[in-house]
């Protein structure tokens, strides 16, 4: 079974990928994370968990969202993580999970995607976007091969700088840079409310039709790059960015 978080829809589109190629089963841990439910889940076939890289690790709601729930039937599970470049450590912290969770670990396999992190990066535009997407399938086609073929997904062992940026580096991420203060709106908003819809935080409302942010944000960029008429910005950091959405698996 492939369970997957997405936020602007990279790693919805790696699960949907993998799940195609191994006529499996794909479940979006969205409204599990966003309703506090936990997770209860049997499947016969390996899990296959899907997520971006937040600073170099899984995302803190996405790893607790594993943590809370139960996965029966398959001991083994596999990791695929969308990044811009690199997931630095990661895989030993996913191991760790897996230890927790006596869940036998195979592997992490990076995926890299167009980068969609607007508050921080340059965002592609969108033919070079397409290209990455295209790209990131040799990826996606191995960890397929090795899922099917109950293989571990070959990794090599990060560096110093991957383990550092994996941990001293996430630890300081978080709170020093994931808050929603910068958030702002224009009065381009035709209060949709479609932002209030897609955080997964629960960490929107509106307030005379316009958003605003209550201070738990995890910086997924969902409500940036959901707003249909870009009248969200993050300080000055995004202006003028593309707004990006992973384009629908082709058949």
């Amino acid at each position: 079974m492939i369970v997957y978080f997405s936020g602007t829809g990279n790693s919805r589109y790696c699960a949907e990928f993998l799940a195609r190629h191994l006529e499996d089963q794909c479940i979006d841990a969205f409204h599990f994370i966003r309703d506090g439910i936990a997770a209860e889940f049997i499947s016969g076939k390996p899990w296959v968990f899907v997520s971006p890289t937040y600073a170099w690790q899984l995302p803190r709601i996405f790893a607790d969202f594993i943590r809370s729930g139960n996965f029966d039937g398959s001991d083994d599970a596999y990791f695929v993580m969308t990044c811009g470049s690199s997931i630095g450590g990661a895989g030993a912290y996913n191991k760790a999970l897996c230890e927790e969770k006596g869940l036998r670990y195979r592997g992490t396999m990076p995926v890299v995607m167009p980068e969609n992190y607007v508050a921080m990066f340059a965002v592609p535009q969108e033919e070079e976007a397409k290209r990455i997407v295209h790209a990131g399938q040799r990826a996606l086609k191995k960890a397929a091969r090795c899922i099917a073929g109950e293989e571990d997904i070959p990794t090599k062992a990060a560096g110093i700088g991957g383990k550092l940026m994996s941990g001293i580096v996430n630890g300081l991420f978080y709170p020093l840079f994931v808050k929603d203060k910068a958030f702002r709106v224009s009065d381009g908003c035709i209060s949709c409310g479609k932002c209030v819809e897609g955080c997964i935080m629960n960490n929107i409302h509106l307030v005379e039709g316009k958003p605003v942010w209550k201070g738990n944000c995890t910086h997924c960029m969902a409500c940036i790059c959901d707003c249909p008429t870009a009248a969200i910005e993050y300080g000055r950091a995004s202006v003028g960015k593309p707004r990006y959405h992973c384009p629908e698996v082709e058949e």
